[in-house]
């Protein structure tokens, strides 16, 4: 007998989530001979909830909700002795696994078009004793997406980041880094780091073009920035995309690493649009590790 666990978010997406449990209930039941529906209240839950499926050896475990609910949903499962399959319904302000998987964005959708029958084994990476989907951000910029406030998340959508990024850019700092990347050491004086594991980062699909979602690397860019100057002159590079070094952006691919900071700075990472651990941090990717139900090939 098949079963499979659901996990709502129901304060997802402007408390959307209400309106297409019933939907995406439905759509299990329609191949699973038993769905059990859980409820988040607090952060936490999803990991736990999750964490139960692969306990019980649930054939698959769906979440719906945000990038945080469904990168809980990850941590809940990984490493586990059995790991179901994993699925998701967006509901966040940014959804980029949803759009490396070509899973519509709009739930409605995502719940009509989710074919059981179509799934792909995926990277998950790992950053000290947690787990990560899409992409550690260090820097600037992440300090700003701490910052934000869940309600200007819900009203500006990915904007919201922008105008916090914009704030701190009046007072932009670049920060000395040291990088271990698989036994290489790099040491970037930058405002920004970015490590990921999909093109998509931050709603923005081009930014990694060469990043797959299971070919067993982390793609790490950094900017070559002193000042706030050269950051406002990188920044537009970055957007269009980055595939190799220049004199403005570094471009690592590696499997294992560490990052740290120089001078007793503390700073925290941003972990799947959610603040993470503070530096320093190891970092490593393990290929093909989650089978997740995903969209139609582009």
């Amino acid at each position: 007998m098949k079963k499979a666990m659901l996990i709502i978010n129901p304060s997802s997406g402007n408390e959307r989530a209400k309106n297409y449990s019933k939907l995406a209930k439905e759509k299990l039941e329609s191949f699973f001979d038993e769905v059990e529906v859980r409820y988040t209240e607090k952060a936490g839950d999803c990991k736990m909830f999750a964490r139960e499926s692969a306990d019980k050896r649930y054939d698959s475990v769906f979440v719906m909700g945000g990038d945080g609910t469904v990168n809980e949903g990850i941590n809940g499962i990984a490493e586990q002795e059995y790991i179901p399959n994993f699925g998701f319904f967006p509901l966040g302000t940014v959804n980029d696994l949803s759009r490396a998987l070509n899973i519509a964005l709009d739930p409605e959708k995502a719940i009509e078009e989710l074919d059981f029958d179509r799934s792909r084994k995926i990277d998950i990476g790992k950053i000290n004793q947690e787990y990560f989907m899409n992409v550690v951000a260090i820097g600037v910029i992440p300090e700003a997406v701490n910052e934000v406030e869940s309600d200007k998340k819900t009203v500006l959508g990915r904007f919201a980041y922008f105008v916090s990024g914009f704030k701190k850019f009046k007072n932009s700092k670049s920060y000395s880094f040291l990088i271990n990347a698989d036994g290489n050491s790099i040491n970037a004086q930058s405002s920004l780091i970015l490590v990921g594991l999909t093109n998509s980062i931050g709603g923005f699909e081009q930014i990694l073009p060469k990043a797959k979602v299971d070919d067993g690397k982390l793609h790490m860019i950094y900017l070559k920035d002193d000042n706030m100057l050269d950051t406002v002159k990188t920044l537009p590079e970055l957007i269009k995309g980055v595939e190799e070094t220049n004199d403005s952006i570094g471009y690592v691919v590696f499997e294992k690493g560490e990052i740290n900071v120089e001078d007793d700075v503390v700073l925290k990472t941003n972990v799947d649009g959610d603040e993470g651990e503070e530096l320093p941090v190891e970092l490593k990717v393990l290929p093909s590790h989650i089978n997740v139900y995903c969209g139609k090939s582009k």
